[in-house]
């Protein structure tokens, strides 16, 4: 086969650093543009980008010449950067050390981009750690809970 083609869709979830609250309504939209094109920079087209004042949802497609360790790298040092552009009340501002990255098939595709949609209602019920923990369980990814926050 003369041609490499690919699809992996994932659903990427990090927060920031000590779950801190700082991802206000007013800076969440232009946040997301900002991500979207470091997606689109990096030839991983970004399906969905939401957010909660502790934590980001992304669903993307993993370009066939990416890693996801070096997209999820580049993406949270650029906004990270951007950021602390925003005000003093970003001067500080970090993402958590690590994240979340989860396969999602094509046939599943519309839920989980109903889920990643409704991060505002569902979060009125559920804190980041606990959905986290889920998502963690319901993938059989073993984890060890003295390393998994920052």
């Amino acid at each position: 086969m003369p041609q490499s083609l690919a699809k992996v869709l994932v659903h990427l979830i990090y927060s920031t650093k000590q779950r801190e609250r700082l991802l206000k309504e007013q800076i969440r939209d232009e946040l997301h543009a900002y991500s979207a094109t470091i997606f689109k920079a990096l030839d991983c087209h970004a399906l969905l980008i939401n957010s909660v004042e502790d934590h980001v949802h992304i669903v993307f497609n993993l370009a066939r010449t990416r890693t996801i360790s070096d997209v999820v790298e580049e993406v949270k040092k650029s906004t990270s950067k951007w950021l602390k552009t925003k005000g003093p009340e970003f001067a500080q501002f970090h993402w958590q050390a690590g994240y979340g990255a989860f396969s999602v098939s094509q046939s599943n595709l519309d839920q989980v981009l109903k889920y990643v949609a409704n991060q505002q209602e569902h979060h009125r019920t559920k804190t980041f750690q606990e959905e986290y923990r889920e998502f963690l369980k319901r993938y059989g990814v073993a984890f060890d809970e003295r390393y998994v926050w920052d």
